[in-house]
């Protein structure tokens, strides 16, 4: 059964934080909440807590998982980044953004979405994600809390429990997040295209 943690929304406690982490660092798949929705999350260097990820959403190799980052220069070993799209994404982070970028060479090949090389990079704006961040040191590979047949993510605590608990390894309550998922924008190519349209403002691409 997983671990629960209360973590305070606003103002996550040190040594609860340093709990979470410690779990993901063992190889541990955790619930945690975002900016936009609750997220399934692990540590990259785990290729068995990534299936386990994959599994629980029945995810195929095609669907990419996104990489929560602290910040921008954090991202720039995974992805390849022009001026312009720094630009960019500099004005929009911390956010409820994806951006689907070009992936390096240096990036782990379970990143790349298999055929079009490029990788899903968030930087999130949420007082206990971004704590887990600092405190794990490195991005967190991570994807929506949405079950398979399923419309909506899943946000009540207490399901999650529920449904869950027997499959994860920590979950992490801060109480409610979101329905909606992040607005994607790729930017493989240095133009703007919008993919999805989510919790993120995207009217700044469509004047």
């Amino acid at each position: 059964m997983a671990q629960i943690l209360r973590i305070h929304p606003v103002d996550p406690q040190p040594r609860l934080i340093a709990r979470a982490v410690a779990v993901i660092r063992s190889g541990g798949v955790i619930v945690y909440p975002t900016d936009s929705t609750y997220a399934l999350g692990c540590q990259i260097g785990h290729p068995a807590a990534v299936a386990k990820i994959r599994k629980l959403r029945q995810l195929d190799e095609h669907h990419g998982l996104t990489l929560m980052c602290r910040d921008l220069s954090e991202l720039s070993y995974y992805a390849a980044i022009d001026n312009s799209t720094y630009r960019l994404m500099r004005g929009l982070t911390p956010g409820s953004y994806t951006f689907l970028l070009k992936a390096t060479r240096e990036a782990p090949r379970r990143l790349k979405h298999p055929k079009k090389k490029h990788i899903g990079i968030r930087v999130p704006d949420h007082p206990v994600t971004r704590a887990l961040l600092e405190e794990l040191g490195e991005p967190l590979l991570s994807t929506t809390l949405r079950l398979p047949g399923e419309q909506e993510p899943l946000n009540d605590v207490d399901e999650i429990i529920e449904r869950l608990g027997a499959n994860v390894d920590l979950i992490v309550d801060a109480g409610a997040c979101g329905l909606e998922p992040t607005s994607i924008i790729e930017l493989v190519d240095g133009v703007p295209v919008i993919v999805r349209r989510g919790c993120g403002d995207l009217s700044f691409l469509e004047n």
